[in-house]
């Protein structure tokens, strides 16, 4: 109907696959629509971030089916995309998998047809692919299977009669998927053995594929059901019958990682919280991003002063930078004095560590000191050699920070001048996000002030009672216990990397 280009565009009505559940196997067109649409009707079964690159002014409306009380009927869902379209939005259209594979898309396409309203079909991985293999499962194979039938184990129950043939599909050479048919498997087995499919043939039946929640049963096709229903397997969920199952026992890969069926919650502020999020599912986590922390910049008359006497250049011997937030606070100043990293040269360039220096090489500065140890008292002892009689220190920290590092400087005779280049306070979280915590497995906190942000966002520290508290270092461990919490484990290492050992050793 249209010609595809990078973003939404007025008018159109883009029915957009969003992936089997992993959101690292959402299409770049998916990502780059929903970043740029005005409106976006979403399903049940998309990713738990799908949502998180929409506009902030964008329209989300939940237009989805299942068990909930808000489930929308089909007819509402289309006329819905047509009044947005109409009022000239740009309309992602956003479903689970593949929108033409058991998805009602062709539907909805053709509803929009009829309406004269432009659209565009956005294909998805679909899960019948992507759960089996995730679950260690090829859908084809040299040995096994050179054909693969998709299957819906749920039919329209307005018809009067199936439209499935079961001979034929008993009799097919290959391997068959089936859709949504976990609660029909007594009768899909019964139906297929009857017709002649092999007793003994190995099925697979995934729970949740791709997501932290993956579970797996296999089974011989006459006992699958009974299986199934005793491990307490529950929708979504795929069923794959063939040889190929037996490829399982030499391939699996997902169900293995460390952090899988684990929930664990990242506090750190929202710009950060990615990164750990990430590493975190690449584990098998189920991740609840709960950005206790919002960094705001300050843009006050010391700020100010600063960033003019940087601009001016020589005004410094040395910068201590303790967290990429004061790195791209830091900038932000230096950007509104007009001014940019040129006014540091010849200053050296000291991070409290890895994180905090990795910020500064993204600004194009390479940090002269970084201590071992991620802390003010680390970057001190590191500092202690160096000769700072007289020589001019700025420390570019949070309002809120510790005076450790600025009082330990001006004790080795530097002349230290502490500039507050962010405040951080308490972000306020959505009721689901707070449930959510009180069932998590784990919580994670990165720094002292992630602990005082979020149980002042909870309300209570007793909230935290029962989960598994990791903390990234000895300060933030102190902050635990001032709240009357007692740290689960602490990282051996103050950075992320130690902060992600730390909770893979609780696991187990």
């Amino acid at each position: 109907m249209s010609q595809t280009s990078g973003a939404a565009r007025p008018g159109v009505v883009y029915l957009v696959g969003a992936g089997p559940g992993d959101p690292g196997l959402m299409t770049v067109r998916a990502t780059q629509l929903i970043a740029t649409a005005d409106a976006i009707l979403y399903d049940r079964l998309i990713p738990p971030t799908a949502l998180d690159g929409a506009r902030d002014d964008a329209l989300l409306e939940f237009a989805g089916k299942g068990p909930r009380g808000d489930s929308k009927l089909q007819p509402e869902i289309e006329q819905r995309m047509v009044e947005l379209a109409r009022e000239g939005k740009s309309v992602v259209r956003l479903k689970g998998g593949d929108p033409l594979v058991f998805g009602r898309g062709a539907e909805e396409a053709a509803t929009l047809a009829a309406a004269g309203i432009e659209f565009e079909l956005v294909p998805g991985v679909t899960a019948g692919v992507a759960a089996a293999a995730y679950a260690g499962v090829p859908v084809t194979h040299r040995e096994h299977a050179a054909a693969v039938a998709f299957v819906t184990g749920q039919e329209n129950p307005e018809k009067s009669e199936t439209s499935i043939d079961w001979a034929a599909l008993a009799a097919f050479p290959g391997t068959l998927v089936f859709y949504m048919g976990v609660g029909n498997l007594p009768r899909i087995a019964e139906r297929l053995t009857a017709h002649g499919r092999r007793a003994d043939e190995p099925v697979a039946v995934i729970q949740q594929g791709t997501t932290a929640s993956q579970r797996t049963v296999v089974a011989p096709l006459a006992e699958i059901a009974a299986r199934v229903s005793d491990a307490g397997i529950k929708p979504p969920a795929l069923t794959v019958i063939g040889d190929v199952v037996v490829e399982r026992q030499r391939i699996e890969w997902f169900e293995r990682r460390p952090l899988l069926g684990r929930s664990v919650v990242v506090t750190r502020a929202r710009a950060q919280a990615g990164t750990l999020g990430a590493r975190l599912r690449e584990l098998g986590a189920e991740v609840i991003e709960a950005p206790a922390i919002r960094t705001i910049p300050r843009d006050d008359d010391a700020v100010r002063k600063m960033a003019e006497r940087v601009s001016f250049g020589g005004a410094y011997d040395l910068v201590c930078f303790t967290s990429a937030n004061g790195v791209d606070c830091f900038f932000e100043a230096l950007k509104r004095a007009g001014s940019d990293a040129r006014g540091l040269a010849g200053t050296q360039i000291a991070a409290v560590g890895k994180a905090t220096a990795t910020a500064l090489g993204e600004h194009g500065l390479n940090a002269d000191f970084v201590p071992e140890r991620a802390t003010a008292e680390g970057l001190l002892e590191l500092l202690a050699s160096q000769d700072l009689a007289e020589k001019q220190v700025l420390c570019a920290v949070a309002s809120n920070a510790r005076p450790v590092l600025t009082d330990g400087l001006a004790e080795l005779g530097a002349a230290v001048e502490r500039v507050a280049i962010y405040d951080t306070i308490a972000e306020p979280l959505p009721a689901s996000t707070t449930e959510a915590i009180a069932g998590a497995d784990f919580v994670t906190f990165a720094s002292g002030s992630s602990v005082r942000s979020l149980i002042e966002a909870l309300g209570k520290a007793e909230l935290l009672h029962g989960r598994q508290l990791i903390s990234i270092g000895p300060i933030t461990s102190e902050a635990l216990r001032e709240a009357g919490l007692e740290p689960s484990a602490e990282a051996e290492r103050y950075d992320v990397d130690g902060l992600i050992d730390a909770v893979v050793a609780a696991a187990g």
